[in-house]
């Protein structure tokens, strides 16, 4: 997995020594990710899949950011990016990563494109300039008649479109799904996995799946599974 001469800079994403533990009802804490290394690079399409509870969503978080390890370090493209402090760190999830859930998370009182605009507003760009992009990416995501429904009126595969348009909205150089299909019929589940494969190659967008499905881990470029705590190659 990880061949110890590498230089973290020839990565986008690389991951050195992470570590993570909860703690239990017994105080002794429940060590999930033990030493763990892990190299993304741009365009590369990885499935994590495994039994829950071996630390899948955990490892997304803090390649994600949006957890911290107990020790290890987190580069992307060379920079120790558990170092910058909390405001620089939330800027550079806004731009860098999407994140698209089992749950879609959105507004349901919110049109589609309104649900689709918030990372741009976030980002700082103008009202106008946010529902331009927005508009854009959900046409691609085949939603051009749905612009303007609102979430809760949208079908469980259309709300997770929106919820993929939303997070690619600012083209993030990497995208973290976790079990992004798992709320979804057969049909749409496999809609959705086009729909993944397709972006990544047209964004060359680097894309990390976690997945119970077995077809859709099947279509990345490698599938790997945590054991004791560290990434292992299943495929």
């Amino acid at each position: 997995m990880v061949n110890n001469n590498d230089f973290v800079s020839d990565y986008l994403i690389a991951a050195r020594g992470i570590c993570k533990t909860f703690n239990s009802t017994d105080s002794k804490g429940i060590n999930i990710l033990m030493d763990l290394d892990f190299n993304l690079n741009v365009g590369e399409t990885i499935a994590v899949v495994g039994a829950s509870g071996i630390g899948k969503s955990t490892l997304l978080h803090i390649l994600g950011t949006l957890d911290r390890p107990d020790s290890g370090n987190l580069f992307f493209k060379g920079d120790d990016i558990f170092l910058f402090e909390n405001n620089k760190l939330a800027q550079f999830r806004n731009k860098f990563v999407g994140f698209v859930f089992q749950f879609h998370h959105l507004l349901p009182e919110f049109s589609a494109i309104e649900n689709t605009m918030m990372p741009a507003l976030i980002k700082g760009l103008s009202k106008d300039s946010s529902r331009e992009a927005a508009e854009k990416i959900l046409v691609r995501v085949g939603l051009r008649d749905r612009l303007f429904h609102k979430a809760g009126k949208l079908s469980g595969g259309e709300q997770q479109r929106v919820a993929l348009a939303r997070a690619l909205i600012l083209r993030p150089a990497v995208l973290l799904a976790d079990e992004p299909t798992g709320n979804l019929d057969k049909k749409n589940s496999e809609q959705v996995h086009e729909l993944f494969l397709e972006l990544n190659q047209e964004f060359q967008m680097a894309l990390v799946v976690i997945t119970h499905n077995l077809e859709l881990a099947s279509r990345m470029s490698q599938s790997l599974t945590i054991i004791d705590g560290k990434l292992v190659k299943t495929r």
